[in-house]
């Protein structure tokens, strides 16, 4: 075989991985083929997004114990600012759905270019807010001054280069919003391959390279998605694949961004609620020792890799959601809500039990102390019998959001986390004061608290908790009544 055949070869089978408008129909046929043809994807392109953080963790747990902890504070504030403008690049990826189901690719391409206009401006005011801010907030998180600096010189980096992380995220959920996940997971791929490469250049100071610590990862992620960023911008001008987005569309249109506010704010309430509650976290788990605090990291990064199929199924059902609706057919969305549900479930309750067992080998991938191993081992092995109900919790929100419910979607994740996850955290970590008159055996019982196993039950009781508020309020069956032709739901161009 020659070289230019091999090449075509390669272009052939990444090309078998397009389908057209026709070939994926959203709004008729099967249920599980599209939504899993959708889905798929997704689950690639998150854990190639996962692979920045994972990079970090990997490289940083070999360089210290106390870098690796300083990521531990950095990432749910990296999560926090960008979920605070993350609803309008939701509010985006809804519009595109509806009015691609509806057959109007007009609006589709106007909501798209809006939707980008004004999504990066919010990160460029957050990320200029985030830099000043970010050890004021570390410190209010109760990050020691042995994690402090490393922390913060990682939160600023990010920070100064937040749109283009931004960005990058606004071009997967418009490209998405329009049926195309594939080209996202590719454009993903190559960046990923960057930041692995440049992290222990710029971490260890290898070769011409200073040795920058935990700074070095933050610049390796910076200059890894802002290639991302460039070539997804390069992509939606051209629109070949999925959206398209046009230059004369994208002067800002107040009047236009009012209405993509309406379905934004309460999605980035629900981003940021999640946020909050990891930071709320640490404020609890910062009580504990160093040991304690890179071990929820470490947990925490591996949740998010284990919950890449929920996580998948939430923004595919979302786009089912959206497009079946723009085409008139509920039944159609409230079906693919529920297969998703249903595929979640048993895919990370499988997961969860190969965790459980896999827990010590996994997490010492991560770190090498051995006190690190055992307390993140045991977070996983607490919470992994519970992950099947946090796929069931993300197919039902997605089915929220795509239905223009994202408030719904919002009050369901603010009560999972904030409502039950937190309370149960705070009182079971710690000692409860019991009057005496209770009897010397209740005394004892009580004041033993769990400690941070305490912080583990909160995670595993509102997981399951949560599952069974989704399913009830999305079988109540309120979010049929969302018209994607209603300004009040959706920010229709008014042209």
């Amino acid at each position: 075989m020659t070289v230019r055949e091999g090449v075509d070869r390669v272009v052939d089978r990444v090309g078998a991985l397009f389908k057209s408008k026709e070939e994926l129909d959203l709004t008729s046929g099967p249920i599980a083929k599209p939504l899993l043809y959708l889905s798929f994807p997704i689950v690639v392109t998150n854990l190639l997004q996962v692979a920045y953080n994972l990079a970090d963790t990997f490289w940083l747990g070999q360089y210290s114990t106390t870098a690796l902890a300083a990521i531990s504070f950095a990432f749910p504030m990296i999560f926090l600012l960008i979920s605070l403008g993350m609803g309008l690049s939701v509010a985006g990826s809804v519009l595109v759905a509806q009015h691609t189901g509806a057959e109007e690719p007009e609006k589709a391409e106007y909501a798209a270019s809006q939707t980008l206009t004004f999504a990066v401006g919010a990160s460029l005011v957050l990320g200029a807010v985030g830099f000043f801010f970010v050890e004021e907030f570390l410190r209010l998180l109760g990050a020691s001054q042995q994690v402090l600096p490393g922390a913060t010189g990682y939160l600023q980096v990010v920070s100064l280069g937040l749109s283009t992380m931004f960005g990058f995220f606004v071009f997967i959920s418009l490209m998405r919003g329009a049926g195309d996940t594939v080209t996202p997971m590719l454009v993903m791929f190559g960046t990923v391959v960057v930041n692995i490469l440049l992290d222990p250049f710029l971490i260890f100071g290898w070769g011409p390279f200073p040795e920058l610590g935990v700074v070095g990862a933050a610049v390796a992620t910076i200059f890894s998605r802002g290639l991302a960023f460039a070539v997804g911008v390069a992509i939606m001008l051209r629109g070949d694949r999925g959206i398209q987005v046009n230059p004369r569309d994208m002067v800002p249109d107040l009047s236009y961004f009012r209405k993509l506010l309406r379905l934004g704010v309460p999605a980035s309430l629900e981003g940021t609620g999640r946020a909050l509650s990891v930071n709320a976290m640490l404020f609890i788990v910062g009580g504990f020792s160093v040991t304690v605090v890179a071990a929820f990291g470490v947990g925490i990064r591996i949740f998010s890799l284990v919950f890449m199929p929920a996580i998948a199924m939430d923004r595919g059902v979302e786009t089912m959601t959206g497009q079946n609706l723009g085409a008139g057919r509920p039944d159609r969305a409230a079906t693919a809500n529920h297969f998703a549900a249903r595929f979640s479930f048993v895919v990370l309750t499988v997961l969860g039990a190969i965790t459980i067992f896999a827990a010590p080998s996994v997490v010492s991938v991560f770190s090498d102390d051995p006190a690190v191993v055992e307390m993140g081992a045991e977070f996983l092995q607490w919470v992994a019998p519970t992950f099947g109900f946090i796929g069931i919790v993300r197919s039902y929100s997605g089915g929220f959001r795509g239905s223009g419910k994202t408030m719904t979607a919002a009050a369901l994740a603010v009560t999972m986390l904030g409502v039950i996850r937190l309370p149960v955290a705070w009182v079971a970590s710690r000692p409860v004061d019991v009057p005496a008159w209770f009897g010397p055996t209740l005394v004892d019982l009580f004041a033993q608290s769990l400690a941070e196993q305490g912080i583990w039950l909160g995670f595993a009781v509102s997981n399951v908790l949560a599952a069974g508020i989704a399913a009830a309020w999305f079988l109540r069956g309120t979010w049929r009544g969302a018209d994607p032709t209603d300004d009040a739901a959706t920010a229709v161009a008014d042209d």
